[in-house]
Order: C-alpha cells, then sequence, then structure tokens
C-alpha cells in the first residue's frame, strides 16, 4: 500500500541550535492508527512539529500524497489536510467550547457547512453539547483534550497528529481518548500520535514507531514491537503486553 505521508531521512532541529532528528524516518499509511514510541529526548515531538511546518526542515523530505512539503507554512499544511494537536492543546481558554469548535473552522467560507459540522461534533460529543456555553479554560483535562481532539474534525482532514494525548489524564480517560482515536480511525482518518506510555499507545495503534537519538531504529506492525524482546528491554520497562 503507498503511504498516505512519507517522511525521509530528516534533520532538523530548533533555531540555529543543535539537530534534534538526524535521519528520522517514517511511512504513515492511510486509516490506520500510528504510535511513535521512545525515550525523553528522542526527537519524537520534533518530528510531528518538522512534518507539520512548525520546525525548519534542515535536510530529507516530507512528502504528503506524493506532494513534497518542505518549505510551507504550518496553514498551508493544515489547508492540505494535516492537522497537529500540540501537548499543550492549543485551546482558546477564555472562549466557550463553542467558540472553540466554530474557530475549528476558520478556514472553511461557508458558514452553513461550519455551523452543520458543528453539529455533528456535539451530536458525537454529548459532554460538548452539555458544556457548549462553558469557557473552554475551566473544564477538566480529559475534557479539554476530547475538545481537542474533536476541533480537528471540523476541517475533515486526512491525518490527525497528537502529541501526548494522554498526559496528565487519569486512566479511565486515557481510555476514553484511544476510544475516540480509534473511532476517528474507522472513519477513514489517519491518526499519528506520540505516546509516553508506550505500552497503551502500542496496544492502541495498528503500526508502531522506535525513535531514538533522532532516528528511526524499528518501524512495523504495534503487535510485533509489543512482542520484541529487545524492544520490551530497552523502550517497554521489560514489561511484556497483557
Amino acid at each position: 500500500m503507498t503511504a498516505l505521508l512519507e517522511v525521509t531521512n530528516l534533520t532538523a532541529g530548533y533555531g540555529d541550535g543543535p539537530a534534534i532528528l538526524s535521519g528520522a524516518g517514517v511511512d504513515v499509511q492511510p486509516g490506520k492508527v500510528h504510535c511513535i514510541i521512545g525515550p525523553n529526548g528522542a526527537g519524537k515531538s520534533t518530528l510531528l512539529k518538522a512534518i507539520c511546518g512548525m520546525l525548519k526542515i534542515r535536510e530529507g523530505e516530507v512528502r504528503f500524497k506524493g506532494e513534497k512539503l518542505n518549505g510551507l507554512r504550518p496553514d498551508q499544511i493544515l489547508r492540505k489536510g494535516i492537522c497537529f494537536v500540540p501537548q499543550e492543546r492549543a485551546l482558546f481558554p477564555k472562549m466557550t467550547v463553542l467558540e472553540n469548535l466554530r474557530m475549528g473552522g476558520f478556514m472553511l467560507t461557508d458558514d452553513t457547512v461550519v455551523n452543520s459540522r458543528v453539529d455533528e461534533i456535539l451530536d458525537r460529543f454529548p459532554i460538548l453539547r452539555e458544556r457548549a456555553t462553558q469557557l473552554a479554560g475551566t473544564m477538566s483535562g480529559g475534557q479539554q483534550q476530547t475538545l481537542a481532539m474533536a476541533r480537528t474534525l471540523i476541517i475533515k482532514p486526512d491525518v490527525v497528529m497528537l502529541d501526548e494525548p494522554s498526559l496528565g489524564l487519569a486512566p479511565k480517560i486515557v481510555q476514553e481518548m484511544f476510544d475516540i482515536m480509534r473511532v476517528m480511525a474507522d472513519e477513514g482518518i489517519t491518526i499519528l500520535l506520540v505516546e509516553q506510555n508506550a505500552l497503551m499507545g502500542l496496544k492502541h495503534a495498528d503500526w508502531g514507531v522506535v525513535l531514538d537519538l533522532g532516528r528511526t531504529l524499528f518501524e512495523g506492525p504495534a503487535q510485533e514491537i509489543l512482542t520484541d524482546p529487545r524492544i520490551q528491554e530497552l523502550y517497554l520497562g521489560g514489561k511484556k503486553a497483557a
């Protein structure tokens, strides 16, 4: 199967500082959940930021549907169908849930379409309809993460990239986040996530990527990564998948 998103030999870093990524790569297949794991400082979040145009690519290529994305601005990449949800969720805390959802459709020119898609989201996520008039910054962490993920659906992206979606959330809420990801994937949205909880991430993914020292060391079916003794020892704390 031809990759939807291809990242090849990527070198990138922050400003004039040293390269954080040095030869990273990943092939992202359509409609699948891909989980990137690795130790702190491996370059996982940096990889997502380079793909979405937040960081300048020094070497290598990012191609989406065969088109080279190097040098494009984040808004241009978003318009092509790649949406990024950072760790901090990037909500507008002093705006309501409804206003945040509408902001997710800022690039759409037809208000009727925006309104229709917002209604679809509120139907799909009853907690957001219940909290529609609440300021986003006053919601719980899990509710904010739900809003951040749901907001991406307004523009119907091809790829949603999530940076540490489970960070700081209770186990029950974490499971809900992964359930949302699976629903998105079942509807044809491709998921690329960075997850510090490697076991949880891989258990809910179709494809796994191991990143360390800025390089891709291994990628393959998530279940194979979970059962690989070397990866268990180095990156999963020696724990076997249940």
